[in-house]
């Protein structure tokens, strides 16, 4: 599959910036995509500090790179540095992808649509006037409430362990679907009228993978619950969740999904999702 690949004076350079960055899977996937593809491009993983963000990024405009995607802790920071930003980015306040249009920077965040994108197809889910509970008010939930809102959620319970950063991002959400903020522990008071439960929290992730997000006690069949968490592949909270009867949705395709769409935005072609899940699934299991 890399054999025929040759980089010369011609190849087109993408990278990701991020601190740390030595566990990214980015470059191995968007490498196999550009390989499948047959584009002559190369994609690499950038150790930047925070203190050398401003310059990184006028790196790609000197240096002539088409794209680069922008992970933690830069989401927010390097906003300052481009020239226009998309309105969905503006909205959540972050952005994991910049477009480079000739020496105009564009900024963009995939996490949300590419969430969005892999739970419809992975779970066949209508999302049209269903009712959400999303566990978290960080930066992974401020996209991902965007984007649900987009598609036509009827209602988003935003549930925080400090409220006030739930009611803040309800507000945020509130202009594109009903929306209201809650402490962790009323979460009990509204799960029976949710279909989609959704953890973006940091509890159960590797290496912290005995945390649980809420009380599964309170899960039921009639309920999705899906987890952004991809490492482990199935969580603890997904465990129980399946345990209790209710259908489940792992984060992988999150990732694998928004590193589409930055492929999407920086090419034009449609992105070779089933090699890109490959060859992700196949350094996870290593």
């Amino acid at each position: 599959m890399e054999k025929d690949r040759t980089i010369d004076s011609h190849t087109i350079l993408y990278g990701v910036f991020g601190d740390p960055i030595r566990h990214s899977r980015s470059p191995i996937m968007l490498n196999r995509a550009f390989s499948e593809a047959r584009i002559n491009a190369v994609y690499a993983a950038f150790h930047v500090l925070p203190q050398g963000l401003g310059d990184a990024v006028r790196g790609i405009r000197s240096l002539g790179y088409r794209g680069v995607n922008v992970t933690i802790p830069h989401k927010v920071e390097v906003m300052q540095y481009l020239d226009e930003i998309d309105e969905g980015a503006r909205i959540v306040g972050a952005v994991n992808t910049i477009v480079n249009e000739g020496g105009k920077l564009v900024g963009y965040n995939t996490d949300g649509i590419g969430y969005v994108r892999s739970l419809k197809e992975e779970t066949g889910i209508v999302l049209k006037g269903k009712t959400v509970l999303l566990l978290g008010a960080g930066g992974a939930a401020r996209g991902v409430a965007y984007a649900l809102a987009k598609e036509g959620v009827a209602c988003i319970y935003l549930a925080n362990r400090t409220k006030e950063r739930a009611v803040e991002l309800a507000d945020t959400i509130r202009p594109y679907t009903q929306a209201k903020g809650l402490g962790l522990d009323e979460v009990a008071s509204v799960i029976a009228e949710v279909e989609l439960v959704l953890n973006t929290t940091s509890a159960g992730m590797h290496p912290h993978v005995d945390e649980l997000p809420m009380p599964t006690e309170l899960l039921q069949p009639y309920h999705l619950v899906s987890d952004l968490i991809y490492n482990p592949r199935i969580t603890k909270f997904l465990r129980e969740a399946e345990a209790r009867g209710a259908r489940i949705h792992g984060g992988l395709g999150m990732f694998i999904y928004q590193g589409a769409y930055a492929f999407e935005y920086w090419t034009g072609s449609s992105a070779p999702v089933a090699a890109m899940r490959q060859v992700v699934e196949q350094s996870l299991a290593e």
